[in-house]
């Protein structure tokens, strides 16, 4: 997390550039390669974290726009635009959606206000995901959301970025208790695995950001306090909901997750 309206800094890593690169993106640099490439060469397997992730928030966003009258989407911390962006999928099934999208990377800023510039349901806003309320009061949030009517909440892979004594429970409370009832919050974190391969991700990202802190189930369950947590739970994000074509069943039975798609977990809750 940089801090606000601070310029591109080609030479220090980023974690929106990292994630780019690891999903074949093309904005980043050779310090983000270098950073990505730790994990393919040393960690193999451990893009499918950022796959199962992605594959995950999209389903959550077209169900929200399919199933719900939900039609205001905050995206927390939401990275360079790739594929398949929250607005793309919900106005693609409800062409009413209006979407807010939150991050302080500069790259992501000049990124996603160009590839927003004419559609007048979206907004960019460059605050901290760590400062909930200067999100919630900026005019870009005001003028497309309306905080009487339910808003979906999306936390994806970004809970995991903020350290324990930055209280991300906190976030989360402040934004359960902003929204009326009716509203829904995604949320996906890594998921601790007690094992070598949690442990190295989580050195790698903690000595370059200085942050990256794998969750139980319990503990990621808990930063959803006071929400009810809807079926199937905080599970493997492969695992949640699943279409059939990315489904881990298949004709012969059930396909057996890798050890790197057990270690990204999603749920979805509801404030009742």
């Amino acid at each position: 997390m940089t801090h606000e309206g601070s310029s591109i800094d080609p030479t220090k890593p980023s974690i929106a550039r990292v994630y780019d690169y690891l999903l074949g993106g093309k904005d980043n640099y050779a310090v983000d390669r270098e950073i990505g490439d730790v994990f393919k060469r040393d960690l193999p397997g451990s893009v499918a974290i950022a796959f199962a992730n992605r594959a995950a928030l999209t389903r959550a966003v077209r169900e929200i726009a399919r199933t719900t009258d939900v039609r205001q989407f905050i995206d927390l911390g939401s990275g360079l635009p790739t594929a398949d962006n929250v607005h793309q999928v919900a106005q693609r099934n409800a062409p009413e959606s209006r979407v807010v999208y939150v991050d302080i990377d500069p790259q992501v800023l000049v990124h996603g206000r160009a590839l927003l510039e004419n559609n007048e349901r979206t907004r960019v806003v460059a605050v901290d995901v760590r400062n909930p309320e200067g999100i919630r009061t900026h005019p870009d949030t005001l003028e497309l959301i309306d905080f009487t009517r339910p808003v979906a909440v999306i936390l994806s892979a970004i809970l995991h970025h903020v350290n324990d004594d930055e209280d991300p429970a906190g976030i989360v409370r402040y934004w359960r208790e902003q929204v009326p009832s009716g509203s829904y919050f995604f949320v996906s974190h890594f998921r601790s695995g007690n094992n070598a391969e949690t442990v190295e991700a989580e050195k790698v990202l903690q000595q370059t950001f200085g942050r990256g802190r794998w969750r139980t189930d319990e503990e990621i369950a808990s930063l959803l306090d006071g929400l009810e947590i809807l079926d199937p739970g905080i599970v493997p994000a492969s695992l949640w909901r699943p279409d059939d074509n990315d489904s881990p069943w298949n004709v012969g039975g059930r396909r057996e997750l890798t050890v790197w798609e057990h270690l990204i977990a999603a749920g979805l809750a509801r404030k009742a």
